[in-house]
Parts: C-alpha cells; sequence; structure tokens
C-alpha cells in the first residue's frame, strides 16, 4: 500500500466519513475512494490537490513525504 492510500483512509477516518461520504462530500465516487485507499490506482495532481483542500493537509504529508 502507498503512503497516499494509508493516509487517505487514516484521514477519512479520523474525520468520521465512510468512503461513500467521502465521495460526496469531494465529487468522486465511491468505487474511486476505494481504489485509492487500496493502492489500485494513483490519484491525478487535481484529486491530490482537493484532498489537501478539503482536508486541509499539504501534498508532501499526503503523499508521506513530510509529518
Amino acid at each position: 500500500m502507498t503512503k497516499f492510500a494509508e493516509r487517505l483512509k487514516e484521514l477519512r477516518i479520523e474525520n468520521n466519513l465512510n468512503q461513500r461520504d467521502l465521495a460526496e462530500k469531494t465529487g468522486f465516487t465511491q468505487p474511486a475512494i476505494a481504489r485509492w485507499e487500496n493502492g489500485k490506482q494513483i490519484p491525478n495532481i487535481d484529486t491530490l490537490v482537493v484532498f489537501c483542500k478539503f482536508f486541509g493537509v499539504s501534498s508532501d504529508y499526503l503523499l508521506g513525504l513530510d509529518d
């Protein structure tokens, strides 16, 4: 599992969201959230920006480059 996948799932759970809730709030689909969390797909830069803004974290944090 990629660091992005781990961090996305951690942030979702910390914010008491299930995959469907996160999908609805960010405009993605639940299957897409599942693929990203399972490390089966890597998001593009625009998707990364959406998650950074939504969770209020840096891209370095979300990508596992910074704690």
